[in-house]
């Protein structure tokens, strides 16, 4: 699971009567396990097509398939409860709620399906131990440092078991060591647990880590 189909995608945002293309006719193949690095100039497009993968935005033409669902037919309900099974989402500012504790930002996906309490704690719980936090969970966000913080999110991320992690900058907030250490963990839940990782970076060392990169430049794909 985590296969990823794009066919001829392209992308066109309308600001008033002006037409501004951020993604022109793109085809890319993701393999179930693969771990791609997505690297291009700011503006080229990658957030867009991470975006697009994920279901948070539709493309203007082509389709996406996703272990075999064309996800541009989901919507509403249909599509949330398919990005909530599938998808794990990590961002260079990882969107945490100061008010919660770690357990309890990490449980947030988790409201969305039907589930007890306790096995709701239970999965956060394991979560935060698989990323090295199981001594953390009663912290609150100010009291972790910036790579706790994102180790946090990406507990958030796996909470669901999801086959596909997309990586926004996950590095990009980090210094060097706290960044190497996030590296190091995608890395682990690529190889050992077989998540499929999309990540976007500008950082070359950090692409490095990827199976595979490819670049994005207006819009347009090369290996």
């Amino acid at each position: 699971m985590g296969a990823i189909a794009i066919r001829d995608v392209s992308k066109v945002y309308r600001r008033d009567a002006v037409e501004v293309p951020v993604l022109s006719g793109l085809s890319l193949d993701i393999a179930s396990g693969d771990y791609v690095g997505l690297m291009g100039p700011s503006g080229s497009g990658k957030t867009t097509l991470l975006n697009l993968i994920g279901g948070i935005d539709k493309p203007s033409a082509g389709r996406i398939t996703v272990d075999g669902t064309e996800i541009g037919g989901l919507q509403g309900r249909d599509l949330a409860r398919w990005r909530a099974r599938h998808i794990g989402f990590i961002f260079q500012l990882y969107n945490l709620i100061p008010v919660l504790t770690a357990l309890q930002n990490v449980e947030l996906p988790l409201l969305l399906v039907k589930m007890s309490g306790a096995e709701r704690k239970r999965r956060a719980t394991t979560a935060l131990e698989l990323v090295g936090l199981g001594d953390r969970v009663k912290h609150f966000p100010r009291q972790l440092s910036g790579g706790q913080e994102q180790r946090v999110a990406i507990a958030r991320a796996l909470v669901s078991d999801p086959s596909i992690l997309l990586a926004d900058e996950p590095t990009g907030d980090l210094d060097r060591k706290a960044g190497e250490e996030i590296l190091s963990l995608l890395e682990r839940l690529n190889q050992e647990f077989k998540k499929t990782i999309v990540m976007v970076t500008h950082d070359p060392h950090a692409a490095e880590r990827a199976k595979r990169v490819v670049h994005l430049d207006k819009g347009v794909l090369s290996a």
